[in-house]
C-alpha cells in the first residue's frame, strides 16, 4: 500500500475524527480508511463491499467494511481475492482460532441429535456446560445463567445486583466498555456510545480507571492502589451503591491494574456490601493465561460475566456465574432468552473447555507472554514512536506517541501502522486512536507469532522513520500542530 500519510503525520490534527470516537476501535470513516479502500483492485471485492454498504445500516466500526471474507480457518482470515490475514483481533471470539475441528465435530453431533431446547425444558449438554464452567471458575462461583451474547449478560448482572442488594446505583469506570445496549452504555465509560442517546439508566457514578501510563491521578511512585481508594470515597459519599462493575483488564487499549489494586477493591466491596461484577467477556477462556482474568489477581467477584470466546469462535454464547447465596431471584426473569439453554451453543462451549485443557493452552499462553513481552520491549527501546507496552498472556497494547514526554497520541502514525500491517497480512485493531491492540488466537504457533511481530516491527519502524525525518523540519518551521494531540 502506498502511504501518502507523510503529510498527515506532520499535521495529524487535520482531517481526523476526534479521538473520543476512536476509543473502542479504529474508525471506518477516516481518510486513512478511504485511502485503504482505494487500494482494493479486485472487482469482486469492490462489488461485495458496495453491496454490503447498500443493504446494511451504517454504524461505527462496522459498515462500511474493511474487506470481504470467504474463509476463516485456524489463525487466518481469507478474503475474496485470496489474500490471507493473521487475525490478531477476531472480535475476541477466536481463542481457538476458527473452525477448530473438535468444536466443529461436537456442534455437528449436537445438531444431529438435539438442535434446540425451549427454555422451559432442560438438556444434559446445557447442564454439563454449566457444571464445567463452575469447575474451571472454582471458588464459590457455582451458579450459572446463559444468554446469547455478552451485552445481555451485563444486563442480567445489573438486574441481579439490584435484586440482591436492594440498591439501584452502580459505580463503573471511565473508558470502560460493557456492550452497546441501552443498559450497557449506561454503565459503560466511552462517551462515543452515549452520544445522541438522550437519558440513560439513572444512578451510575463513574470513577477514573487504574491507568499507569497516562492515568488521571498519577502517583509519584507509579502505583495504582489509590484508584481503589477513590472507589471507597464515592461509595461512602454517594450512598445506595449496589454494585461496582469493571473489566479485570481493560481489553480495548489493554490497561492492566496491579494485584494490589484488585485486592483493595475486593476489600472495599466487602466492607460496604457492594457486589463486585467483573466483565470478562472479551478476555475470559484463557487469554490472560488463566481461565478467567480475576484468577490472575487472586480474587473472586460476586458476579462474573463471560462470553465471546466461550462459543469457540463458531456460535454466540455468554454466561453469568455467581454464588449460591445469590440464588434468590426465582420469581424474577433475569434473562428469559429464547436460546437460554441452547444445546448447540453449550456443545461448542464444552468443546472449547476440552480443547483448552487437552492442548494445555493456559500453560502455552503464559510461555508466549514472556516471548511477546521481550519482543515488544525490544521494539520500545528501538523506536521512539512507542510510548508504552503493556499486557498479560496473549493480550497486548502498544501505545504510539509523538512525544515521549508529553505522551501526545500518534493518531496518524497508528493508522499508518495498522494499514501497513494489513497490507503485509496481519489484522488487528487500534484503540483510543493510538494503541495497537494485539490479541492473537491462543493456538498460534511460536513461528507464526514471531512472523506477526516481525510485521509489527517493520510497520512501526517505517512510521518511526517518517516521524524522525519530518519532526526536525517542523520544529524549524514552528509548526504548532506537531506537538498537539
Amino acid at each position: 500500500m502506498s502511504l501518502p500519510e507523510n503529510e498527515a503525520l506532520v499535521n495529524h490534527d487535520t482531517a481526523l475524527t476526534e479521538q473520543s470516537l476512536r476509543s473502542e476501535g479504529d474508525t471506518n470513516t477516516s481518510p486513512a480508511r478511504a485511502a485503504w479502500s482505494q487500494t482494493i483492485s479486485d472487482e469482486t471485492t469492490r462489488a461485495t463491499l458496495a453491496e454490503d454498504s447498500r443493504y446494511f445500516l451504517h454504524q461505527a466500526m462496522s459498515t462500511p467494511c474493511l474487506d470481504a471474507l470467504v474463509g476463516a480457518q485456524g489463525i487466518y482470515l481469507e478474503d475474496v481475492a485470496g489474500k490471507r490475514y493473521m487475525d490478531f483481533h477476531g472480535n475476541n471470539v477466536h481463542q481457538l482460532g476458527y473452525g477448530h475441528p473438535h468444536v466443529i465435530e461436537r456442534v455437528q453431533q449436537q445438531l444431529a441429535t438435539l438442535p434446540f431446547a425451549p427454555r422451559r425444558f432442560t438438556n444434559q449438554t446445557a447442564i454439563d456446560c454449566a457444571r464445567r464452567l463452575t469447575e474451571v471458575a472454582g471458588g464459590e462461583l457455582n451458579r450459572v445463567l446463559f444468554a446469547p451474547g455478552g451485552t445481555s449478560v451485563i444486563g442480567m448482572a445489573l438486574k441481579l445486583a439490584r435484586f440482591v442488594t436492594g440498591n439501584a446505583k452502580v459505580v463503573s469506570l471511565w473508558d470502560s466498555f460493557h456492550g452497546a445496549s441501552m443498559d450497557a452504555i449506561s454503565v459503560g465509560g466511552e462517551a462515543c456510545f452515549r452520544e445522541g442517546m438522550g437519558p440513560l439508566m439513572a444512578g451510575v457514578e463513574r470513577i477514573p480507571p487504574a491507568v499507569s501510563y497516562r492515568g488521571a491521578l498519577p502517583s509519584p511512585d507509579g502505583s495504582d492502589i489509590h484508584y481503589a481508594d477513590y472507589l471507597e470515597y464515592v461509595i461512602e459519599k454517594e450512598g445506595g451503591i449496589g454494585a461496582f462493575i469493571a473489566e479485570g483488564i481493560r481489553n480495548t487499549d489493554v490497561q492492566v491494574p496491579s494485584r494490589a489494586y484488585w485486592q483493595r477493591v475486593r476489600e472495599i466491596c466487602d466492607r460496604h456490601n457492594v457486589l463486585l461484577i467483573m466483565d470478562d467477556i472479551p478476555n475470559g477462556m484463557g487469554r490472560t493465561g488463566h481461565w478467567f482474568t480475576h484468577q490472575a489477581f487472586d480474587i473472586e467477584p460476586d458476579i462474573l460475566c463471560i462470553g465471546k470466546g466461550l462459543g469457540g469462535g463458531v456460535v454466540p454464547l455468554a454466561a453469568l456465574l455467581t454464588r449460591d447465596q445469590y440464588n434468590t431471584a426465582s420469581q424474577v426473569s433475569l434473562g428469559h432468552y429464547t436460546h437460554e439453554k441452547s444445546p448447540v451453543c453449550c456443545a461448542a462451549a464444552l468443546a472449547t473447555i476440552e480443547v483448552i485443557e487437552q492442548e494445555s493452552l493456559l500453560e502455552k499462553v503464559r510461555a508466549d507472554e514472556a516471548y511477546v513481552r521481550e519482543r515488544l520491549l525490544q521494539m520500545k527501546e528501538k523506536f521512539s514512536l512507542i510510548g508504552d507496552v503493556r499486557g498479560m498472556g496473549l493480550l497486548w497494547g502498544v501505545e504510539l506517541v509523538t512525544d515521549q514526554e508529553t505522551k501526545a497520541r500518534a493518531l496518524a502514525a497508528a493508522e499508518q501502522v495498522m494499514y501497513r500491517c494489513l497490507a503485509l497480512g496481519l489484522s488487528f485493531k487500534v484503540s483510543q486512536g493510538n494503541v495497537l491492540q494485539l490479541s492473537p488466537p491462543l493456538i498460534i504457533s511460536r513461528d507464526a507469532l514471531a512472523r506477526a511481530l516481525d510485521i509489527v516491527e517493520q510497520a512501526i519502524g517505517e512510521a518511526d522513520a517518517v516521524r524522525n525525518k519530518f519532526e526536525p523540519q517542523q520544529r524549524l518551521l514552528g509548526c504548532a500542530g506537531w506537538r498537539r494531540r
